[in-house]
């Protein structure tokens, strides 16, 4: 077992009743850190303060990851260009954020059974206004209330 000191400094490869006659010399602890080394490394130190260096790695890498969400905006097959403009503005925003988007493309009645084509163009209008770079990120999905895509920013 390879033994790293109070100070940091490399003890070298020991046995493990050596570092533990190390560690209690010390009045410290022996702390294995890379159990799947070759050989393992263990450490002299206090396992209070370890437990307490660890909860803090955790805690700053957990400040650091940010959750995506998925933002909804929704239109229908008769939606006008303005309103077109006005949602492909609000996509910007989310996309500002870093979230993702889902349009749904509401079908009522006859709607549903359109010619496919001509669904998809209505789908392809919206994302002709959005000025940001993007991409798909999950095709077209049909439901039961009309076709839905995901989209996100591109980096």
């Amino acid at each position: 077992m390879r033994v790293i000191g109070k100070s940091g400094e490399n003890l070298g490869v020991l046995k493990i009743a050596d570092a533990l006659q190390k560690a209690k010399e010390a009045e410290l602890d022996l702390i294995e850190i890379a159990p799947t080394a070759k050989p393992p490394v263990a450490k002299i130190m206090d396992y209070g303060k370890y437990l307490y260096q660890e909860q803090k790695k955790t805690r700053e890498a957990s400040k650091k990851v940010r959750e995506v969400e998925t933002k909804a905006v929704q239109i229908g097959i008769g939606t006008s260009q303005h309103d077109l403009e006005m949602r492909a503005k609000k996509i910007s925003e989310f996309f500002k954020d870093g979230n993702r988007v889902k349009i749904n493309l509401v079908l009522k009645g006859r709607a549903k059974y359109l010619d496919k084509e001509f669904i998809s163009g209505r789908i392809d209008r919206l994302l002709h206004f959005i000025v940001e770079k993007y991409k798909i990120a999950d095709g077209p999905k049909k439901g039961p209330r009309g076709i839905s895509i995901i989209i996100e920013k591109t980096k």
